[in-house]
């Protein structure tokens, strides 16, 4: 089974909830030879056990329904507080149907009609929903502008998906569209060379730069770090939790805690976080998720001796939307291993398939993953939960910042 989210930003582009995308354990990219229902209860059934705060963190799910799915008792495996019941836009509307999304609505779950193409002034369920999406590809927003004032004065949560550029987000909230989804927040805003850049602490570059010489020394890297009582006091705080019951007495001592390659990929972490100081936090989230997710999946592959490399390209590969510069730039004076700019700008290498596999993944693209995983000679169950682990990874690095 594979299981992905897409994060749904509010016009602050904090992170309102999140679409869980899946496919049932099967050898396509779609549901043949097993019904919706099974798919999706296993997804909602491991949801219901390990806990939904695993995938979703505190936020909201966003789950697809069909008119079978609905009709059965899985959707009360989830609190109605955690879960969005999205009903298809295929959904055959009968007197049953209405009697269901009432039942639902009355036990607290919140109801969203996926993909509106119909008019809102002749669909039934309107009425009876909260949110309304308009996937902007299939109903362009010039196009849907009547209808749009309509459920706004109705009162209807709008919720446009499909959004891919920094222009369609704005014009989207101009229009009055409360909730966005879509990857406009992980692309670059090209500007210009006069436009002001966003610099790097020159501690990290110094620690970076002591790093890479051939013999690092842990007293000069102390000296960088005593300097920075931020960084210090996240170092210890860091340390700490390696440390058992035993007490840091220095930076030193800290520092002995943590591998050479561990010291490196922390002050990766903590400039690329600095650099995003301006973005959504969703940003810096991603590229958290995409390092481990790339790790694991280069470790369970036949390039686990990259795995240390293809964390650093899943890390980095969110650098050109959070200095608005094209990757090649970004990494234009960048000292990373050759691998990794062939993978993030060129398209091609050792890890150029580690690299696609994990954005085919992220996107819901199962037919691409299931290409690149055999590729890869990865197990299906290890993917999946590989991206599980990331996202949990992702979120105690989040929570240390």
């Amino acid at each position: 089974m594979y299981i992905a989210r897409q994060a749904i930003f509010n016009s602050s582009l904090k992170v309102y909830g999140y679409e869980l995308l899946f496919r049932g354990e099967i050898q396509s990219a779609g549901y043949d030879g097993v019904s919706s229902v099974q798919a999706s209860a296993s997804v909602l059934g491991g949801l219901f056990e390990s806990g939904i705060n695993q995938i979703v963190d505190n936020k909201v799910a966003f789950i697809n329904f069909d008119n079978e799915l609905l009709q059965s008792d899985v959707v009360e495996l989830i609190d109605p507080q955690r879960l969005i019941v999205e009903v298809l836009e295929n959904v055959p509307v009968d007197g049953n149907l209405i009697q269901r999304i009432i039942s639902l609505r009355e036990k607290g779950y919140k109801i969203a009609l996926d993909d509106l193409e119909e008019s809102s002034s002749t669909y039934q369920l309107i009425p009876y929903a909260d949110i309304i999406k308009y996937d902007i590809i299939i109903t362009p927003l010039d196009q849907i502008e009547a209808d749009v004032k309509r459920m706004l004065i109705q009162r209807k949560i709008l919720l446009a998906e499909k959004i891919e550029t920094e222009e369609e987000f704005k014009k989207a909230k101009d229009m009055g569209f409360h909730l966005f989804q879509g990857f406009f927040f992980s692309k670059p805003c090209l500007i210009t060379e006069s436009s002001s850049h966003t610099t790097v602490k020159s501690q990290y570059t110094r620690i970076i730069a002591e790093l890479r010489k051939e013999e690092p020394s842990f007293e000069v890297l102390a000296e960088i770090i005593e300097k920075d009582a931020t960084l210090a006091y996240r170092l210890v705080r860091l340390s700490s939790t390696r440390s058992g019951k035993e007490r840091i007495y220095s930076i030193r001592h800290a520092l002995t805690y943590m591998g050479l390659k561990e010291i490196e990929r922390w002050i990766n972490v903590l400039m690329l976080r600095d650099l995003n100081n301006s973005k959504p936090d969703e940003l810096m989230r991603v590229s958290l998720i995409r390092a481990k997710f790339a790790e694991l999946t280069a470790l369970h592959s036949k390039l686990r001796v990259l795995k240390y490399e293809a964390f650093i390209m899943g890390l980095f590969s969110t650098i050109d939307a959070m200095i608005n510069r094209s990757m090649e730039e970004a990494l234009k004076n960048v000292a990373l291993p050759e691998v990794i700019t062939e993978a993030l700008v060129k398209g091609k290498g050792a890890l150029y398939p580690v690299y696609r596999l994990v954005i085919a993944y992220e996107k819901g693209d199962w037919a691409e993953t299931e290409k690149l995983t055999g590729m890869l000679k990865l197990k299906e169950n290890l993917v999946s939960n590989d991206y599980l682990q990331a996202i949990k990874w992702a979120k105690e690095m989040m929570d240390t910042f």
